[in-house]
């Protein structure tokens, strides 16, 4: 009898199992993402302000995050339903939008994302300045990202007075750069600068650049920044821009989330990025399109950062741009970017609650409501016996996952007993 031939083992290459740690990420992570939507109250809003019916929990599929994007608001090109759609297409499920130094591109950006099933997270990049203070002369410009849940900053007043400082210290800084445009030999009419930054929008460098490629001065943006407007250049001019640790601290006094933008155009990033974590910064961006960025994930390690990172499309077109969503984050960064992100956001809901229960007007409600899904407040009355007020947020908010039953409750009390003493 002929001996039976051993079976050779197989050559395919299998795919390595999921562990159990990426396993309950991505579930957590779709949870987060694709939230049930809650069933609407027949005071609170028609079914069309609220998610598909098909984005349901528990989606098939990894999640895809852009946490860096620009809109027509600031220096993007494209608006923020173009912008999410555009989005949506490249299979993004979860979108910040972090315009410049204005979070105004907000609101539409949520009623857009409604009708794709993305879901939205309130951004804006700030200009600053980091400064030893010890040293005349040595500031550096430094983008800071802040990321809030869907009800925004909790202390609304100080941290868009914050923006507005900025935003006119913008308009000051570019008829400065136009001024040395013009002694340079490139004169750029402000009225050119203002039709292409658009109407209510702060102009920057971008703009100046795209003014100067239209008059025939530059054959691109990239040969502005490098030959004029670059932060070496003889037409850069700084605005009014506050001090980045007073930013980072503002960020995190009003429940947001703080991430370093673009670490590597920084002459000095440990020196800086030291600086920041004690003053409270979260994340600093590691990834770009073209995969991690040398010595920057050293960098996040050794400052126990959140290791972050985004396309920063501004839909300008041309191969020097990564398109959204490029950057794919490891389902486990996003995990911790949400376990650190979602108890801040959920502590910055309930003080705005808290706080519209000392103050309750129907003024205070549209500003509370201004990033959620419902827009029509009008009619509802802010004191309703302390309970529709909450269920009427949380709906617009998305967020009714974010918050523990128990802080419901005390909020919905202390609503409840205002009421009984008006």
């Amino acid at each position: 009898m002929g001996s039976k031939k051993k079976s050779k083992p197989s050559r395919s290459k299998k795919k390595p199992k999921t562990s159990a740690d990426q396993a309950l990420a991505l579930d957590y992570v779709r949870a987060w993402a694709h939230p049930a939507p809650p069933r609407p109250e027949p005071s609170a809003a028609d079914a069309d302000d609220f998610l598909p019916a098909q984005v349901a929990r528990g989606g098939g599929g990894d999640v895809l995050f852009e946490l860096h994007s620009h809109s027509n608001h600031s220096d993007g090109f494209l608006s923020p339903s173009a912008l999410v759609e555009r989005a949506h297409r490249n299979g993004v499920k979860v979108l910040a939008l972090t315009d410049h130094d204005t979070m105004a591109g907000i609101p539409e950006a949520v009623s857009a994302a409604s009708k794709f099933g993305v879901r939205i997270i309130p951004g804006v990049e700030i200009s600053a300045l980091y400064n030893p203070r010890e040293v005349a002369g040595a500031g550096e410009p430094v983008h800071i990202l802040a990321y809030y849940g869907m009800c925004g900053p909790s202390r609304p007043d100080e941290f868009y007075s914050m923006l507005l400082n900025i935003r006119d210290g913008r308009y000051l800084r570019a008829k400065n750069m136009l001024a040395k445009l013009n002694r340079l030999k490139v004169p750029i009419k402000w009225e050119h600068l203002t039709k292409i930054s658009g109407e209510g929008v702060a102009p920057g460098r971008l703009h100046v650049a795209r003014a100067m490629v239209e008059a025939g001065y530059v054959e691109n943006v990239r040969q502005a920044f490098n030959k004029y407007l670059g932060d070496e250049g003889p037409a850069y001019a700084r605005g009014t821009e506050p001090f980045a640790e007073n930013v980072v601290q503002l960020i995190a006094n009003t429940g947001g989330i703080s991430a370093l933008a673009h670490p590597w155009s920084l002459k000095n990033p440990d020196a800086i990025i030291r600086s920041l974590k004690g003053a409270g910064l979260n994340g600093m961006e590691v990834y770009r399109s073209d995969g991690k960025v040398d010595g920057f994930s050293e960098l996040a390690e050794k400052y126990g950062l959140l290791k972050l990172g985004g396309s920063d499309f501004h839909g300008r077109g041309g191969k020097d741009e990564s398109d959204i969503g490029t950057v794919k984050l490891a389902i486990t960064t996003l995990c911790c970017f949400l376990k650190m992100a979602r108890p801040i956001w959920s502590s910055a809901m309930k003080d705005i609650l808290l706080k519209f229960a000392e103050e309750p007007s129907s003024e205070n409600l549209r500003n509370m409501l201004k990033f959620g899904r419902l827009t029509n407040v009008d009619g509802f009355s802010p004191i309703n016996a302390g309970i529709d007020v909450v269920n009427f947020c949380l709906s617009s908010w998305s967020s009714n996952d974010d918050m523990e039953d128990v802080e419901l409750e005390e909020v919905r009390l202390k609503l409840a007993h205002y009421a009984t003493e008006r």
